[in-house]
């Protein structure tokens, strides 16, 4: 009789518990769960989805995680990630597996906002980077020596700007190595005679929030969102998630939300363009 009692009062605070949610219960185990990682490009913007998704979809839960877009690819390939992300175009090697486009998005020259230039070259800008011009005085600025910012390597940002100005990793005489675009920016504003490439989406949100940075147009062409949308900014990528094989049925549902008209509000707040 003691040991029966003893039974009900323990299922009784086990109720009890799991109501006011003190410990995980039945509930909990049957959460979905995706696991995202990649660029830190398109991260914000897909945490903005994936709050989105989670609302409509309670028994979801979606981390997202960051390390570049070469974490979403190793990610992908084994198995850590149901989505990775990844800011470019895939590479033949990398045929193994599936882009899914979601936005598009550009790469923008930044400097400090007081800085007085307002256009580079392509040209003048191969130099900065290999160091063959070394203060703003010989680009008609202030007597200052220029802090060169570069991203690190597995960073897509990185290889398009390589790939863009035709250079190599070993061609760059970087001051700095950073990693996301965040960071980037804050080294700018940290050293008014810094200069950085940074993806436009994040640098026109901060610039728009009173962030002390400028864009620079390249070679006449201002870098802009809408230059991006209408095709004439060259330096621009698509941004994608990817998968190996088939995707989960979670993992496909979530990539049509983010395909879908109803991720094109968050993906014009995050600045990119949507497809």
């Amino acid at each position: 009789m003691q040991y029966t009692l003893y039974r009900i009062a323990k299922t009784l605070s086990l109720v009890l518990l799991c109501s006011i949610g003190l410990i995980a219960c039945n509930g909990d185990q049957d959460t979905k769960r995706l696991q995202i990682t990649g660029s830190s490009t398109i991260a914000p913007l897909l945490l903005e989805l994936a709050q989105q998704y989670e609302t409509n979809h309670p028994d979801v839960r979606i981390d997202v995680q960051t390390g570049g877009s070469a974490r979403g690819i190793a990610d992908s390939r084994q198995g850590l990630a149901d989505i990775g992300m990844v800011s470019r175009a895939l590479k033949p090697s990398e045929s193994d597996l599936t882009p899914h486009p979601i936005a598009r998005d550009g790469i923008a020259i930044i400097l400090h906002k007081d800085n007085s230039l307002s256009e580079l070259s392509r040209q003048q800008i191969i130099d900065i980077y290999t160091g063959k011009i070394k203060n703003w005085r010989q680009l008609s600025g202030k007597d200052e020596t220029i802090a060169v910012v570069s991203k690190a390597d597995g960073r897509s940002t990185l290889e398009l700007f390589l790939s863009y100005f035709n250079l190599n990793s070993s061609d760059i005489q970087a001051h700095a190595i950073i990693g996301d675009n965040e960071h980037a920016i804050k080294t700018v504003l940290a050293n008014k005679a810094a200069i950085a490439y940074v993806s436009i989406g994040t640098a026109e949100y901060n610039a728009s929030t009173g962030v002390a940075i400028k864009l620079l147009a390249n070679d006449g062409i201002v870098a802009s969102t809408e230059n991006v949308a209408n095709g004439s900014f060259p330096l621009a990528r698509s941004l994608n998630l990817v998968t190996r094989g088939e995707p989960s049925t979670l993992a496909q549902s979530f990539i049509d939300f983010s395909q879908s008209p109803q991720a094109h509000s968050a993906i014009k707040r995050q600045y990119f363009v949507p497809l």
